[in-house]
């Protein structure tokens, strides 16, 4: 069955590159991204991966635990690491999940239930492996998005997702197409205007089911 949006994702024991883990257990009271590859040492995962180590910092300064998963065990992940750091710049310090019974990758709809890993297999035997999902707190599922294999994940865009989420979640309100912080954002076609008012204080109506305010995390 499709993980769907708002839906509680599963849970799940692993080991990890960093020692074993129960997911829900280790997303805490933090917001989390879990990103997935096909196979390790491959060429586009290994600059994604490196892109994930470099915002280190972006992620701790919005409450985000990251967290890799490839179906491949943890000692290959742990190895894969030392290319990730010397290519990106950056200690991979986030675990990666060892999925090597496809087990999570299935539960999270990335891989129909009779997949199997075939003797001498490729990346291409995994390929639909090529997702990231941004759970909340709540542990639900809040984005996701999937990637073919000859397409780097665009990271620029799921700090701006994520800072999209985050600000909707706190605020109440949507974000708009192309949203930055600090851009207006949308009220909700449920709330009044005497109630928006009260809220936001001023804001511009486009239509009545289209009403825009100013950043309120801003």
């Amino acid at each position: 069955m499709a993980l769907r949006i708002n839906q509680t994702v599963p849970d799940f024991e692993a080991e990890t590159s960093e020692g074993p883990i129960r997911f829900h257990d280790w997303i805490g009271d933090s917001w989390a991204i879990l990103f997935s590859h096909p196979k390790d040492f491959t060429p586009v995962c290994t600059t994604e991966f490196g892109a994930v180590a470099q915002l280190a910092d972006e992620w701790a300064k919005r409450g985000t635990k990251v967290i890799g998963i490839s179906v491949d065990n943890a000692e290959s992940h742990r190895k894969w690491k030392s290319d990730i750091q010397t290519f990106g710049g950056a200690e991979a310090t986030f675990p990666i999940i060892a999925d090597e019974g496809l087990e999570i990758s299935k539960a999270y709809d990335m891989l129909p239930a009779d997949a199997y890993l075939p003797d001498g297999r490729t990346p291409n035997d995994t390929a639909t492996v090529r997702a990231v999902f941004i759970i909340g707190p709540d542990k639900q599922l809040k984005l996701a998005m999937t990637y073919p294999m000859n397409v780097g994940r665009n990271f620029a865009e799921i700090l701006r997702a994520l800072d999209a989420l985050q600000m909707a979640s706190k605020h109440g309100v949507a974000a708009p197409a192309n949203w930055e912080q600090g851009r207006d954002v949308v009220i909700p076609a449920t709330v009044s205007d005497a109630d928006a008012k009260a809220k936001f204080g001023e804001f511009k109506t486009h239509f009545p089911y289209l009403r825009m305010t100013k950043d309120p995390s801003a």
